[in-house]
């Protein structure tokens, strides 16, 4: 990722997995491969989720089926917790990073496992996720220059994701604050 840029996303639950498939095929999106994710959530020690995400960062430990390595990612949420600087890289040995993670003050928060099929529509980002525990989401995120107003560039990707006419449910939680908020 480059220092200047931010993700921003907006996601939704969607409740019939079939009908969402059937919107992105006939708008043309191609989806590829299901792959399965098991993503480990840490956070600062000192922070709880009674708190704000804001300005705060956050790390996330990926295995995915595919991928040779282990996706290590930080995110710090400027606007909400779904518009985030963010930073990513490979390592290879997962267990000694989560080790370096601890040692560093960071606690694991939240175990997060899906299968992910991803595609891209109108210079626009897509997953589908099925998250066990929680259902089907549609997620869609661009990258943007740092400083441009989240809310606005979600916005117009809550239009997009509309405009499919599909029934979901848009939610402004991460997965891990919605799994979190289940096992409560």
């Amino acid at each position: 990722m480059n220092d200047d840029s931010q993700e921003i996303e907006v996601k939704y639950q969607v409740t019939d997995t079939e009908a969402l498939l059937g919107a992105l095929k006939r708008a043309g999106v191609s989806l590829r491969a299901a792959v399965r994710q098991d993503d480990q959530a840490y956070a600062p020690a000192s922070w709880d989720y009674d708190q704000s995400k804001i300005g705060v960062p956050f790390a996330r430990l990926r295995t995915q089926t595919g991928l040779d390595g282990h996706l290590f990612t930080v995110k710090k949420p400027v606007d909400n917790e779904l518009a985030c600087l963010e930073q990513e890289t490979v390592v290879f040995d997962r267990d000694a990073m989560h080790q370096a993670l601890l040692l560093m003050g960071w606690a694991p928060t939240v175990r997060i496992a899906k299968t992910r099929q991803g595609g891209a529509w109108r210079g626009v980002a897509l997953c589908v996720d099925v998250v066990d525990g929680l259902g089907t989401f549609l997620e869609l995120e661009v990258m943007v220059a740092a400083g441009r107003p989240g809310a606005a560039v979600q916005a117009e990707l809550a239009e997009l994701a509309e405009s499919l006419g599909v029934d979901a449910v848009r939610v402004t939680d991460t997965y891990d604050s919605l799994l979190r908020r289940v096992a409560v």
